[in-house]
């Protein structure tokens, strides 16, 4: 927002004609006293020779006020008695405080040839229109099923940073780009219910959030996306502007550094806002993120999200690309969270996402080795997954149950799903998938997998993955829990597995639904015959001739083995 006051400020400099970095000092302002004729008027008035310093225009820089003395003010030769207060190298380049390391605290170091590149420039930033349908199941007045569709509408930023082949390729935040599968409440959308499932979505670079004209939108597609970062990579055909920067170091971010955000506040019309990074470092874990941002103080606003932030090489005098604004603290004024770009050089690269470190990440024999000393060993053998609760035993014949309880748990015990893992004769894998049983209040039903049809059997494998990874998670999490209070190394990584279960907790809530659907359709109905818990721990599992297939059951010989069970927890209400 121009202060009061500038419109007269630039016209007295304008007319002693100083040099352009005189006009760009982001903390300029005008001095009280300055005469309100205009420039042309001025020219044509006699020098004053007398002309106090009350009577001139000051510029702020951060080595103090220092005086700008009009042309018209100025002897004609021989030296002026002010001209060391002005040195001419001083109005030449940025005062010195003004980079005092990699980037620069302040716009008056900006290359003149960058203002005017910025002046003529195409924009490469674009508000970015996503729009989902969402399916919500209900049950109308006489109880039959009504599935109601709703709509929903977003605006954010993006920015094209590489063309691509024929087309062009954008950078934003994911949160922007994509609407939640299933919506719950960890994953919200606008006007829409939790359990509604997303049915379809798609992205569109518009004018505005008011451009109601269709014709002229450029469709988006998403080529890849990292939850952890909030970051998404965009796709057209079409040939956009790109951002004519160089990517930058926001390592080297340090606090005061100036930084220039370009966005669409409110997704209403194209913003430039400036502000100060007020903290280099702040590790996000929000949620579903893991990443590492920097905070600055600009004012920003919904619909800014995905915006480029820029900073000013001190070297070049050019900006570089430092980060992607992504979110703001909701109880703060003017902390705004920006991912850094370091830890996206690469993904926007190789449009790969980044590998990551998961210490339960190899299923083998060893896991399997701990998992079952882990589940013999406790009476609690519960962890989550999704929104429900699962339990793990463990046979001393090495064969694994899986459990998922329903949605009632504890107030009602019985399962909803039981998966028997047996072990495998390879070494290199942990198991394989055995029988399932399906279950609701009256018992449990038992099904071979390969009898199941098509679609069923991939996720009943995509369950018993999941479900061996949270019992890992877990397991380890609880042994941590034992000695974190021993020393700071072993009490972060305590953080870290509880950090770590909860994302992949949060992430495993649509299998969960899945898994529910499926006990719906497969569980014993009335007058089928069922079976309790108890006797499925019991029962050695049927000897299977051993298969290098994907998924085959290899041959286990099991014998019956008589132990004491716990309490039948699970074995129904």
């Amino acid at each position: 927002m121009a202060r009061p006051g500038w419109s007269l400020l630039l016209g007295v400099l304008f007319a002693a004609g100083l040099p352009s970095q005189l006009l760009a000092a982001s903390d300029s302002v005008p001095q009280q006293g300055v005469p309100q004729q205009g420039a042309s008027a001025r020219a044509a008035q006699p020098p004053v020779a007398a002309a106090g310093p009350q009577l001139a225009p000051r510029r702020v820089s951060s080595n103090g006020p220092a005086p700008v003395v009009p042309r018209s003010t100025r002897p004609p030769a021989g030296p002026s008695p002010n001209a060391s207060l002005v040195p001419a190298a001083a109005r030449r380049s940025p005062a010195p405080n003004s980079c005092p390391g990699e980037y620069a605290d302040n716009l008056s170091a900006l290359a003149p040839k960058v203002r005017r590149m910025e002046a003529q420039l195409s924009s490469y930033t674009f508000c970015i229109r996503t729009t989902a349908t969402y399916e919500c199941p209900s049950y109308g007045v006489g109880g039959e099923l009504v599935h109601k569709r709703t709509n929903v509408v977003a605006h954010g930023t993006a920015f094209a940073y590489r063309r691509g082949g024929a087309g062009t390729l954008l950078l934003t935040n994911q949160h922007v780009s994509d609407w939640p599968a299933v919506t719950n409440e960890d994953h919200r959308a606008e006007d829409v219910p939790a359990g509604c499932r997303r049915v379809s979505e798609e992205a569109n670079i518009v004018e505005n959030e008011a451009d109601s004209y269709a014709r002229d939108d450029i469709p988006l597609a998403r080529v890849v996306g990292d939850a952890q970062l909030d970051i998404s990579i965009l796709t057209t055909p079409q040939k956009l502007p790109i951002l004519p920067w160089k990517i930058g170091n926001s390592s080297r971010l340090r606090e005061r550094n100036i930084v220039d955000v370009r966005g669409f506040p409110l997704g209403v019309f194209k913003a430039t806002n400036v502000g100060k990074v007020i903290s280099a470092y702040d590790h996000d874990t929000y949620k579903e993120w893991d990443h590492d941002d920097f905070v600055v103080d600009a004012l920003l606003s919904p619909g800014n999200s995905g915006s480029p932030v820029l900073a000013i090489s001190c070297k070049t005098g050019e900006f570089e690309l430092v980060g992607v604004y992504h979110a703001g603290y909701t109880r703060g004024s003017a902390l705004n969270a920006v991912v850094g770009i370091d830890q996206l050089r690469s993904f926007i690269t190789t449009l790969k996402p980044p590998a990551r470190r998961d210490l339960n990440a190899q299923l083998d024999v060893s896991a399997r080795a701990r998992l079952s000393a882990a589940a013999q060993n406790t009476l609690q053998p519960f962890f989550p997954l999704g929104s429900l609760t699962a339990a793990v035993r463990a046979r001393e014949d090495g064969v694994f149950f899986f459990e998922l309880l329903n949605k009632s748990f504890p107030l009602r015990t019985f399962p909803l799903v039981v998966l028997e893992d047996v072990p495998a004769q390879n070494d290199d894998d942990f198991g394989a998938l055995g029988r399932v049983w399906f279950g609701g209040r009256q018992g449990l039903k038992q099904y071979d997998p390969a009898t199941l049809e098509a679609a069923t059997q991939p996720q009943l494998r995509k369950l018993l993955d999941a479900l061996r990874r949270a019992g890992l998670a877990a397991f380890a999490l609880r042994d941590a829990d034992r000695d974190a209070d021993e020393n700071r190394e072993r009490f972060e990584r305590r953080e870290r597995l509880e950090k770590a279960l909860r994302r992949t907790t949060t992430g495993q809530k649509e299998l969960a639904l899945t898994a529910q659907e499926l006990a719906d359709r497969l569980a014993p109905g009335a007058g089928e015959p069922t079976v309790s818990l108890a006797s499925v721990l019991a029962e050695p599992s049927p000897a299977r001739p051993a298969s290098g297939a994907s998924g085959a059951t290899p041959e286990a010989a099991v014998a019956p083995v008589e132990q004491e069970l716990p309490p039948q927890l699970g074995a129904g209400d």
